[in-house]
């Protein structure tokens, strides 16, 4: 594939650049809500040379345009719960696992970074397939509710993850994250946290942050 190039896997809407170095490390980018694979392509000039850089789209339509990472069903408005993020993350993993085999490229572990309701997404792949997982990048993101038990049992224990987020964000404030950092290092994970000034976004700081934990 062309770098950047959009792409399209059995059902999956994608964009992907690889790797000019190696060895190389496969990063998934999750966007967040009303998102699709372009959104977190700011992202790609950042990133270290040896990663392979897959931004896939998210399966259901949002009612406001862009995608989301869970079914659209009456009640289901706010943050979404782990419960809610799950037939996404199965349905994730499995098309990881099958391109990348198409590909001839390696991801027994990758590397995972999502916004918003993709953090959430992020930390519920996380959660429930940690084998697959060897770091994650929560940008303005959140635990999702439902995340106690599974956090509880140490499953993310030795990981690194990088937390950042706005000070003056007014989607998901800040201190949801400062509380999620609290847990994730009680719960023996390696947090890297830099918090900023801004709002629903990621400062030039913490970019710099997010290229040195990819590093």
């Amino acid at each position: 594939m062309i770098d950047g190039e959009t792409g399209e896997f059995r059902d999956w809407i994608f964009r992907f650049r690889p790797a000019t170095s190696e060895p190389s490390r496969l990063l998934v980018m999750l966007h967040g809500w009303t998102g699709d694979e372009n959104s977190m392509w700011v992202f790609a000039g950042k990133l270290p040379p040896q990663m392979d850089v897959l931004s896939p789209r998210g399966h259901y339509p949002a009612p406001e345009g862009g995608y989301t990472w869970r079914e659209i069903q009456p009640g289901t408005r706010g943050l979404p719960v782990i419960d809610d993020l799950r037939p996404s993350a199965g349905l994730l993993i499995s098309f990881i696992d099958d391109w990348s085999k198409m590909m001839g490229i390696s991801a027994n572990q990758i590397d995972l970074m999502g916004f918003s309701q993709g953090a959430a997404l992020s930390y519920t792949v996380a959660l429930l397939y940690p084998e697959h997982i060897r770091s994650l990048a929560v940008l303005s993101g959140f635990i999702p509710g439902g995340a106690e038990t599974p956090l509880a049992k140490r499953t993310l224990e030795g990981k690194p993850v990088f937390v950042t987020h706005g000070r003056q964000d007014d989607m998901i404030p800040v201190e949801q994250a400062r509380k999620d950092v609290a847990i994730l290092k009680g719960t023996g994970v390696r947090v890297t946290y830099c918090e900023s000034d801004g709002g629903h976004k990621v400062s030039t700081d913490c970019i710099n942050g997010l290229a040195e934990h990819l590093g």
